[in-house]
């Protein structure tokens, strides 16, 4: 006859086995789902910003926006500084 601890061990390999099992099967299943659609060509607006990050002085141009007049990026956890838009 198994001991208590023999079983217990035994129960807890189970467990581990499930959760294992279930675990890598979504890791595989989010693997194969496809990508979403893109967005459809008029929600992506064309701009043409200049930002520059206050604390380290960092630069981006971002060139591609939801709406014409986006939030400043963040960097440094600090908003960054308009520049100039480009001509």
């Amino acid at each position: 006859m198994p001991s208590l601890g023999s079983v217990l061990w035994f129960l807890g390999g189970v467990v581990m086995l499930v959760v294992i099992w279930r675990a890598g099967i979504g890791m595989l299943r989010s693997m194969t789902t496809p990508l979403p659609p893109p967005p459809p060509a008029g929600e992506m607006r064309r701009i043409k910003l200049n930002y520059r990050c206050g604390v380290c002085g960092v630069e981006l141009r971002m060139t591609m926006a939801p709406d014409e007049d986006p939030p400043p990026p963040r960097h440094c956890l600090e908003d960054m500084d308009l520049v100039a838009p480009i001509e």
